[in-house]
């Protein structure tokens, strides 16, 4: 029993190398735990944006879509009864006919939850759809409609891709025609962004298990030797997982930028040459019928010029997105552009006015005032029937006013004689406005409109803020 023992004493080689080891194998194994933990919450984080970037991305394009779909429409629509079927039909053909990608496309339901437009499934057409819900229970039509009600919105569910027949996850933004009592919107299939995100988490995965396997492989050799060179050893590995870890990280921000590029691309190619198309289906159309009856080329050149309104509004939305002016000469340049674009564009009497801001504004406060105006002057020229409109904006010691008025047919008016609730343009203003902790005030009669928004003194750069490193940002 003694000679046992004495067989399973340690020598003092064994025991400075267990001594060296032990702590190195424990160290070892915690940071293998650490480097992966942290890697995989790193990689998520950013694989999360990157989702979340893809879906806005999308959601952007969406609203786009149905932008460009509208003004299609707006004409028909704000010149008819709510009873006009044909003003109906014609909307139906021109939403039918809308068609985009390889699952792309408009459909309608009523507020009963009747299908009116489904061009790609077209068994969906004339029946009511009242309590559908996707495979996961989720509510399909019932919340489209409410979505609709409330003035519109997003809504995600799965549906069935037109081109596959396989279940996808689907991305829908629908608004309500309010007077037809109608659901308008299209979606968007999202199961690529998903696919890519499911390959990125699979890519970490795959990385963290080869910097695990990395570091185990470098541990058994450092147990050969010395407890410093093991030490040494270990730190450079720790280097190059985080090399790679950044390495990762770019190559995230790198599938942003090529997911805009895509996105961008769409844009521009899809829509711009499905409004081409559209435009020569009815010249075609007009030339067909020409030999027919005597009103039809007179409508389809209506529709032509209708259609070409809708390319050059197109352009128009592009290149207002971001003016350059803005950025370089500050808010009252580029209000000054925006109203001389407008009357040279409508032919209203426009003025515009400013005094010298005595502090600046910051970039979110321009960027408002500046969208407010457009806003404003988009619904002028097309609701107001106004021939004198004038702009003013101005600095003082509550912050920063902006002024535009015109001598337009006003805002309907209710029985008390209160401004009715308006459209879309008002609530992007409102809500633009309260985002500064600002103020939009509306008055309307019918010898015209006055908005008043009002910018806190928050929002106004103080001299020492003010400095030559900040003009070409902050100036106003």
């Amino acid at each position: 029993m003694r000679r046992l023992l004495s067989q399973m004493r340690l020598s003092y080689g064994q025991k400075l190398f267990l001594l060296a080891t032990v702590p190195l194998i424990l160290a070892v194994a915690a940071i293998s735990v650490l480097v992966a933990s942290q890697s995989r919450q790193l990689a998520e984080r950013e694989i999360r944006a990157l989702e979340n970037q893809l879906i806005e991305a999308k959601k952007a394009e969406l609203k786009n879509y149905l932008s460009i779909a509208r003004t299609a429409f707006v004409n028909i629509y704000g010149r008819a009864a709510p009873d006009d079927d044909k003003a109906k039909l014609a909307v139906t053909q021109i939403l039918s006919s809308m068609l985009y990608g390889q699952d792309g496309y408009f459909f309608v339901f009523d507020y009963e939850g009747n299908n009116l437009v489904s061009p790609r499934q077209t068994y969906l057409i004339g029946k009511n759809w009242r309590g559908m819900t996707d495979l996961h229970g989720t509510p399909i039509t019932d919340e489209l409609i409410k979505i609709a009600r409330s003035g519109g919105g997003y809504h995600s569910f799965d549906w069935t891709k037109p081109s596959s027949r396989e279940t996808a996850r689907m991305v829908t933004y629908t608004i309500g025609l309010q007077d037809w009592r109608w659901v308008v919107g299209t979606g968007i299939f999202i199961d690529d962004v998903l696919d890519t995100v499911a390959m990125a988490r699979a890519e970490v995965e795959a990385r963290v298990q080869r910097t695990s396997f990395y570091i185990l492989a470098i541990t058994v050799a450092a147990l050969l030797l010395v407890f410093l060179s093991g030490m040494v050893i270990t730190v450079r590995e720790r280097r190059l997982a985080d090399a790679k870890l950044k390495a990762l990280t770019q190559r995230v921000f790198d599938a942003q930028e090529e997911e805009r590029g895509r996105v961008a691309r769409e844009l521009h190619d899809g829509i711009s040459q499905l409004l081409v198309g559209v435009r020569y289906a009815l010249d075609t159309a007009r030339r067909r019928f020409a030999s027919g009856d005597d009103r039809a080329p007179e409508m389809l050149d209506k529709g032509i010029d209708h259609l070409s309104g809708a390319i050059q509004e197109v352009r128009r939305i592009s290149r207002d997105l971001r003016p350059g002016v803005l950025d370089d000469l500050g808010l009252g340049p580029a209000l000054k552009a925006l109203t001389e674009d407008f009357s040279a564009r409508t032919g209203i009497e426009t003025r515009f006015e400013t005094v010298v801001f005595r502090n600046r504004l910051d970039q979110e406060a321009k960027i408002a005032l500046y969208r407010i105006a457009q806003e404003a002057l988009t619904n002028i020229e097309r609701h107001a029937n106004a021939t004198e409109v004038s702009v003013d904006v101005r600095g003082h010691k509550r912050g920063a006013t902006l002024r535009i008025a015109d001598n337009g047919q006003g805002l309907p008016l209710d029985r008390k004689g209160n401004a009715t609730k308006g459209g879309l343009g008002l609530r992007n203003m409102q809500e633009r406005v309260e985002q500064l902790d600002g103020t939009l005030r509306l008055f309307t009669s019918r010898s015209g409109t006055v908005i008043v928004a009002e910018v806190p003194l928050t929002h106004m750069l103080t001299p020492q803020e003010d400095g030559p490193d900040k003009r070409r940002k902050a100036s106003a």
